[in-house]
């Protein structure tokens, strides 16, 4: 029964059940039907202006489903209706059921319009009397909310009518639009009603012409009060707001479509006084680059200011103006107004003024015949009567003559209101009931005739009485027929005065304006308002009419009329000039402007796409935010904000003096259109808009048209098209675009996106698919901002006509959760009672329980100076803590300091307790960089979550961004995450990573120094919170955190990171490249220091294993590779070389023989490094073991916390007790306990340990055994059992295992965290907080006692590492495996520790001298895998074969003479680019730069360079592509854009840019020079003592322009290589060739120029 009465209703029927049989319960209503007439009789009453009028007709036509019109009129004697030109009744009727219905009440007469879905009452006139006499009509009307909007033309001071008895006159007048009450230009009688949050919605629209006022009343209700014509009123029923100007614009006219270029910038102003400044204010914006496409003369380009003239002395050029314009494709706009001088001009008649006389085309008096005079701009004046077809004929008649005459592109229509500067005429106006009616509504100066036209003048469509705000409507439909002027082309009419259906054919402006802040906030209602009466071609003069316009509100002024639909800036006569370059080409406000205005000229393909949806939809262009947000009231009232269109919001800075707005963020996802993703919705929020920027976000759902901007829209035309496309709560996205030539009379075809977006397994191709079949193109994807959500699509190949849809399939939607429960174990309830989300997923390592968007600090106070900024922050306590054993940190400090302007700080720590932090020193700069324009970044503070945004200036790309959710700050959990700028990161350690370039899919490192073999996702020996990221604008930045705790990493695909540390602060320092190899550079000059130039020999050949029986087999080793002449600088002895594993004792046994060995060896020129671990064997007898001894003596211990114990926390590594024998067939754990030593492990902080150390190895070098280096191993600090001996730590459980865990129990194969460490100033620490520098804090020491005892530079080469230890050491990649896939990862593993050294050490030598254990440390080696690895091996700069104990040699002698002379040889190659190796080693050390270096920092805007990690370089010179597989004989190898030779014979490689195969047999490792760069050499030797005694070689490739490097050129070389023909020897045999070792090249005539430049780099 509901559903039938349901229909009933939806037929507008009324519905009553009965009993009896056969009657409808649905049936018609009375006044069922289209049309309805009633005759009305006056009730009798007192008459308030007399001349009632007795009968009446009621009309009403149900003229479509949402459209009634009702009609009262004299039933007796017609009256003056309005003649609007596209008003009329539907040629046929509503074919649906009906939105409304109408009730007719009869006594007194009312009637009632009801919305009949819900059922509501919209428009109720029983609340009060019909009136209805001759110059006094009265309707009174209830409506159901007050939602009221629309009514004009005045200055509303808010968008949303105040109901409390506001009455508002409609009358057109030529009044200053100041804040009053009073009536402007236009006459609209028409509202909006929005009803509640279902967004249904109404408007009203009566169309009468005469003066009137309306009033706004509490109920709420309206009243109108007019003084003529009739009642005629149009109710408009829809189910949103913008359905409702759907149905207004389809009653009074469609808006026109604005020609392409009339959306660009305008300039204009009253009065330049001659052509000649007019062009200077056209060059000078010409020259400051500022899109600007339109500029104006205003009425001082007349003779006179009359109209059809121009002044032939001030503008004589004005004919050539228009082609001047054009030559830089702008265009020209004129103005004219209606009023014509009657006087003469200069030079004889005014010809225009006598055509009209003759075609009787002016306004007259009462008599129909005489002109009326007034005055205006040129004096005495006449008016056209534009309602006289005589008058349009004349009038285009005079357009068309004056183009002929002075060629321009639209017209400007002014003073039509009408406006007169007289009142009424020169001769005033006769005392009669139309001058000086009965009721007179309250327009301004309360007199119809005042600054206008007598009322009782005649027109053909009547007295002026009823027509008066008609005669701008008339004159715009007269001036639209001037287009035939422009043939084919599409111009355009703007006007001053309008009426409803003007926007048809013409724009508006909001008139006379002033320079103040009133008048810019007031701007926005109006322009929305207008977008109501169907007039989106609306703007505002930007920088205000009339008074000078101060820089700050030009500045504002100009940011937010980037945005008005009609852009143009325009200033009255007598003020200073207000054009964006007369600020100052280097002005701030010529900065912004270019800055907005560009992004206004990207988005012009977005903006005339709304022009054509409202041309044919209806739509709103400036768009309400009510409109798209009905159902949320906050936005009900909001007028300081506005759209284009669905998907742009705009905020803007209204207001002097203020950097922060308050702002209503609706309902959606919205990304900064400069910045990123927000987190807010649906609440008001505290945007930072400082002086250079206003609020600009995209809403997700949008894909919006673009193309690259340019100083006028002919230029930005022709660049390609692009999308902007932004994905909403359900990860979908739409839009559309029209585009046609942009001028063409008429609409060309529709172009309609329609692309479908595949993601290919790479995550880097789109494909576009056109009617279902795959086309080849491929597009480039640019990300909108740093999340997986918004793209930016360019070079779109698009046919006008065809369809496109775009369907993105983003394989990580959620690719914005951040981890709220990153521990094991999570579930529902524990994500909920974080106050976090819960949402599974079927991505793998997608977190299931995320953040929400506001968790995390709210930024409070924030002071900013001219060397950084300090920021207050809190945190939210909207949400609950998320660990209890971990106490929240609720008020923090941020300081950011600018270091240097390619260098900053950001510091986040509590004020109030001091907290742990780093004790390393960083060479930081000692002035910060004060000079703005002196940084590359620019640094931006978010509130709500609070976070850091880091931008680089020059292409405004966000390279931090830390305004995110999750970050957190308790006293054992710190956490932040960042959006990054691309998805290429590099870096963090140490752990094994199976690529150099991160793989960002949800993957998590631990880093925690331990004693553990490399493994995947297995924390190692040394921590590294270092990364270096890409740019999409292929710049380089990067990134440190200065934190010693246990903290783990990880990626997400947005691309985002996670930073979770267990203690101390968040200390990040940034430097700003821009490309890679200058983020080392800067690291090394600004932060860490340059590195020291290493000792020439530990850059030869070392061999060394663990499980040398004896002395005697390092002899037979050493004899064995003289006699294979394989090169060989450096000899080692691992721990078996000491007495039972103990430091400082010689094993006399096995080894008694090694001191004279070593001395043998030594003379021959070879050098030996020992083996030292940390830990003291603590069982030895009292005086037996000074180490141990003198340690105890000089209190070098780690001890535990005094509180706690006195006692060393004791530990078991390798030493042995005395006195027993190892059973090695007993397992691990039981041979720890039974037969390994207690050991103490030395505090190397503190300066006694230091001295104890150096005097240990100085005894042992003088009394023992000499060296030349030494290896320190086993210090993360290693041991083997957990914690101490026991396994019981002391002291707080939380520090042995916190409440968040990066890895396994803290103590886990090392110390106790609670042991204590005494820093070199006093200050007692926690190992929990400095496990991570113990390898650290024994580098230095030991890298003293070397040189202290052998008085040469020497090597150490140390096992774990934190930044800085590169100043003392040299480091290799710790206990690897004899495997295939480890040839790959230790070239990782070496281009990350570039990354890491150059970013977080001193930088010196040691920081290239990498390397990983040749062959492998672990397990068998195969024969072709070492011999692949010797080759690889060859081009580490540490190049050490090494292996375990129990497993076969892999020295290179031990596999046989094949084998060993395939190394021999590349090992000759090595030792031939020594001294181009050892030149790598003094740039660095003198300029930074790097040594194995990654592809992608020479050739960084080669994308395919940025994840090549099977090559490598050395300097910028030598390509190395190693064999890395199994059974290969040829090697894909990627051929940098550069011209390439070939190492052997010195051909020039056919290809750049692009991957070839190149021939790998067993015997060769591919090696390529590149053009341009001289390489010095020497003929290889023994080792490195025999090679320097002979003289040095160079290699020469040249370019064919011969671009050798200039500090290496002495003398002019020939354009083509030295390698030609004639020089070249026979073609080798493939014997010989494997033995070629010297480059292919004739030097003979360079020798002594080259060997000038080589001594330059001789390090004495």
């Amino acid at each position: 029964c509901a559903s039938l009465q349901q229909k009933c209703l939806e037929r507008a029927c009324c519905w009553s059940p009965v009993d009896e049989a056969n009657v409808p319960w649905c049936f018609f209503s009375k006044n069922h039907g289209y049309n309805i007439e009633a005759r009305l009789t006056r009730m009798d009453a007192p008459s308030l202006f007399g001349a009632d009028i007795k009968e009446l007709i009621f009309y009403a036509e149900m003229q479509t489903e949402n459209r009634l019109r009702f009609k009262i009129t004299d039933a007796n004697q017609a009256r003056f209706e309005v003649p609007h030109e596209h008003v009329q009744a539907p040629s046929s009727p509503p074919t649906g059921p009906l939105k409304y219905r109408l009730e007719l009440i009869q006594k007194p007469f009312g009637l009632k319009v009801w919305r009949t879905s819900p059922e509501k009452l919209l428009f109720d006139t029983t609340i009060g009397p019909l009136v209805f006499a001759d110059q006094y009509l009265q309707l009174s009307a209830k409506l159901p909310s007050h939602n009221i909007y629309g009514l004009g033309e005045h200055v509303h001071q808010t968008f949303r009518h105040d109901t409390n008895w506001k009455t508002w006159p409609i009358f057109t007048r030529d009044a200053f639009p100041n804040g009053g009450t009073h009536n402007l230009y236009g006459h609209y009688p028409y509202f909006t009603c929005l009803e509640d949050e279902s967004g249904q919605s109404f408007g009203v629209f009566l169309m009468n012409s005469n003066a009137m006022e309306v009033t706004i009343q509490p109920a709420p209700a309206i009243t109108y009060r007019t003084i003529g014509g009739v009642l005629d009123f149009y109710i408009l029923v829809g189910d949103t707001p913008e359905a409702v100007v759907d149905e207004f614009t389809q009653l009074i006219g469609r808006p026109f479509i604005p020609p392409y270029w009339s959306l660009g910038f305008q300039l204009s102003r009253w009065d330049y006084g001659s052509l000649d400044e007019v062009k200077k204010v056209v060059e000078r914006n010409r020259q400051i680059g500022i899109p600007y496409d339109v500029q104006y003369t205003d009425i001082d380009y007349m003779e006179d200011k009359k109209i059809f003239t121009y002044d032939m002395e001030k503008f004589k050029e004005l004919p050539q103006f228009a082609d001047y314009m054009h030559e830089k494709g702008q265009k020209y706009i004129v103005i004219l107004d209606p009023a014509v001088s009657t006087g003469k001009r200069l030079n004889g008649p005014y010809e225009a003024l006598e055509r009209g006389h003759a075609a009787k085309v002016w306004v007259t008096e009462p008599d129909g015949n005489t002109p009326l005079i007034g005055e205006v701009w040129p004096g005495e004046t006449v008016f056209p009567d534009y309602t006289n077809q005589a008058c349009v004929d004349w009038w285009v008649d005079e357009i068309s003559r004056f183009h002929k005459e002075v060629k321009h592109d639209a017209l400007w229509i002014d003073m039509n209101e009408v406006a007169n500067f007289v009142q009424g005429s020169s001769k005033g106006c006769a005392e009669n009931k139309v001058n000086y009616p009965p009721f007179t509504p309250r327009i301004l100066d309360n007199l119809l005739y005042s600054k206008t036209l007598c009322m009782d003048a005649k027109h053909k469509w009547g007295n002026h009485y009823d027509v008066h705000s008609l005669y701008g409507y008339s004159m715009v439909l007269a001036t639209e027929k001037y287009v035939e002027v422009f043939k084919t082309n599409r111009s355009m009419v703007f006007t001053r005065s309008s009426f409803p259906g003007v926007g048809k054919y013409a724009g508006h402006w909001l008139g006379d304006n002033a320079a103040n802040w009133n008048d810019i906030k007031w701007a926005i209602p109006g322009m929305l308002e207008f977008n109501l009466f169907g007039v989106p071609y609306i703007g505002a003069d930007i920088c205000g009419f009339f008074d000078d316009s101060p820089e700050e509100l030009c500045r504002r002024w100009m940011q937010v009329g980037a945005f008005y639909p009609f852009s143009r800036n325009h200033n009255a006569q007598g003020y200073k000039d207000q054009d964006p370059a007369s600020y100052g080409a280097d002005s701030l406000l010529v900065k912004t402007s270019k800055h907005y205005l560009n992004i206004r000229y990207t988005l012009l393909p977005y903006l005339y796409t709304l022009f054509y949806k409202a041309h044919v939809n209806g739509e709103t262009v400036l768009r309400p935010m009510m409109h798209e947000f009905y159902s949320d009231s906050e936005t009900w009232g909001v007028h300081s904000q506005f759209l284009w269109g669905a998907h742009l919001l705009i905020t803007p800075v209204l207001d002097p003096g203020v950097e922060n707005v308050e702002a209503y963020i609706p309902d959606a996802i919205w990304y900064d259109f400069e910045k990123e993703r927000i987190t807010d919705r649906k609440e008001k929020v505290n945007l930072n808009l400082p002086a250079d920027k206003l609020g600009l976000h995209l809403r997700g759902g949008a894909i919006l048209p673009a193309q690259r901007p340019d100083i006028t829209t002919t230029y930005s035309r022709r660049h390609p098209m692009r999308l902007i496309i932004a994905l909403d709560d359900n990860n979908a996205a739409s839009g559309e675009l029209f585009w046609d030539d942009g001028e063409s009379r008429g609409i060309l075809e529709e172009l309609a996106i329609n692309l479908k977006l595949f993601t290919s397994p790479s995550e880097t191709k789109i494909y576009l698919i056109q009617d279902s079949i795959a086309r080849m193109s491929e597009f480039q994807i640019f990300y909108y901002c740093s999340t997986f959500v918004v793209i930016f699509l360019s070079e779109l190949n698009l046919e006008l006509g065809k369809d496109y849809t775009v369907n993105w399939q983003d394989k990580y939607r959620n690719s914005r959760h951040f981890d709220c429960h990153p521990e094991a174990g999570s579930d529902q309830a524990k994500c909920e009672a974080r106050g976090c989300i819960w949402k599974p997923s079927n991505v793998p390592n997608e977190p299931w329980c995320y953040y929400p968007d506001t968790h995390g600090y709210i930024t409070g106070k924030v002071v900013e100076t001219a060397s950084g900024i300090t920021v207050d922050i809190e945190r939210n306590t909207a949400f609950p803590s998320q660990r209890s054993q971990s106490r929240d940190i609720s008020k923090l400090r941020v300081e950011i300091t600018y270091l240097s302007g390619k260098s900053l700080r950001w510091k986040i720590f509590d004020p109030s307790n001091a907290r742990y932090e780093v004790p390393i020193p960083l060479d930081l700069p000692a002035m910060p960089e004060t000079e703005e324009n002196n940084r590359l970044y620019t640094v931006q503070i978010k509130n709500k979550p609070f976070g850091i945004q880091v931008i680089r200036k020059d292409t405004e790309e966000i390279i931090w961004d830390s305004a995110v959710p999750g970050f957190t700050f308790s006293d054992q959990l710190l956490e932040i995450s960042t959006l990054l700028p691309s998805n290429y990161v590099y870096g963090f350690g140490e752990t094994e990573h199976p690529s150099y370039n991160h793989d960002l899919s949800y993957h998590k490192y631990g880093l925690f120094a331990k004693d553990q073999p490399p493994g995947y996702k297995l924390n190692s020996y040394g921590l590294h919170p270092f990364y270096m990221g890409l740019e999409k604008s292929k710049n380089a930045h990067g990134v440190l955190l200065l934190n010693s705790n246990a903290m783990d990493v990880t990626f997400l695909p947005t691309p985002a990171l996670t930073y979770r540390t267990i203690g101390g602060i968040l200390d990040f320092y940034m430097v700003m490249g821009p490309t890679p190899e200058a983020v080392v550079q800067q690291y090394t000059e600004v932060m860490i220091g340059r590195p020291v130039l290493p000792a020439y020999w530990s850059l030869g050949f070392q061999l060394c294993r663990y499980g040398y029986s004896n002395d005697a087999e390092i002899a037979d080793l050493y004899r064995d590779m003289k006699a294979a002449k394989i090169p060989y600088d450096v000899q080692y002895a691992d721990i078996d070389y000491m007495e039972r594993q103990i430091d400082f004792k010689l094993d006399k046994v096995n080894f008694k023989g090694l001191p004279a060995l070593v001395d043998d060896m030594r003379a021959e020129g070879m050098r030996f490094i020992f083996i030292l671990d940390p830990a003291i064997a603590a069982n030895e007898t009292k005086g037996s073991y000074p180490a141990f001894d003198t340690g105890i003596e000089k209190d070098v211990f780690i001890k535990w916390p005094p509180e706690l114990s006195n006692d060393i926390v004791w530990g078991k590594v390798w030493p042995d007790y005395p006195n027993i024998t190892v059973d090695n067939s007993l397992d691990w754990d039981t041979q720890v306990e039974l037969f390994r030593a207690f050991v103490a492990f030395p505090d190397f902080f503190k300066n006694s340990t230091a001295e104890w150390w150096t005097q240990q190895i100085k005894d042992f070098y003088n009394n023992v055994i000499k060296f030349d280096g030494l290896w320190i191993d086993m210090n993360e600090p290693a041991s083997f059992v957990h914690g101490t001996v026991g396994e019981k730590c002391l002291g707080d459980a939380a520090l042995e295992n916190p409440p968040y865990m990066p890895r396994e129990g803290l103590n886990h194969k090392t110390l106790c965290m609670n042991s204590e460490q005494i820093l070199a100033d006093g200050t007692r620490v926690k190992h929990y907080d400095v496990h991570n520098l113990y390898g650290w804090s024994h580098t230095k020491p030991t890298y003293d006692a070397l040189l202290s005892a052998t008085g040469k530079r020497g090597v150490v080469i140390t096992r774990s590492t934190y930044p800085s230890s590169g100043r003392w050491a040299g480091h290799w990649l710790g206990d690897n495996y004899s495997a295939w896939d480890q040839l790959l990862k230790s070239i990782i593993g070496m281009m990350e520790l570039i990354i890491w050294w150059f970013s977080k050490d001193k930088l010196c030598y040691c920081l290239y001298l990498t390397g990983a254990d040749i062959c492998g440390f672990f397990n068998h080696a195969q024969y072709e895998m070492c011999l692949r690895w010797m080759q690889l091996g060859a081009f580490y700069p540490f190049s050490r074969n090494h292996n375990s104990i129990n497993m076969p040699r892999q020295d290179p002698v031990a596999w046989g003479p094949e084998f060993a002379a395939i190394s021999r040889d590349v090992l000759n190659i090595r030792y031939t680019l020594l001294p181009y190796l050892y030149t790598l080693m003094y740039e660095a050390h003198a300029h930074g730069n790097t040594v194995v270096r990654p592809l992608l920092h020479e050739f960084v805007t080669d994308e395919n360079t940025w994840s090549i990690d099977r090559q490598f370089l050395w300097g910028p010179a030598l390509l190395v592509t190693a064999a890395l597989d199994p059974v290969r004989t040829q090697k894909q190898g990627y051929v940098p854009n550069a011209r390439w030779y070939d190492y052997y014979t010195g051909a020039v490689v056919g290809v750049r840019g692009q991957f070839m195969n190149m021939d790998t047999p067993l015997s060769k490792i591919n090696l390529h020079v590149r053009g341009g760069h001289v390489l010095p050499w020497q003929k290889p030797e023994n080792n490195t003592h025999y090679s320097r005694v002979d003289q040095s070689q160079q290699t020469e490739n040249l370019t064919n322009q011969s671009r050798v490097d200039q500090s290496q050129q002495t003398e002019p070389l020939p354009s083509q290589s030295r390698v030609d023909k004639s020089q070249q020897p026979e073609p080798l045999t493939s014997q010989s060739q494997s033995q070629q070792t010297e480059p292919l090249t004739n030097y003979s005539d360079t020798v002594s120029e080259v060997m000038l430049q080589w001594m330059l780099y001789i390090y004495i």
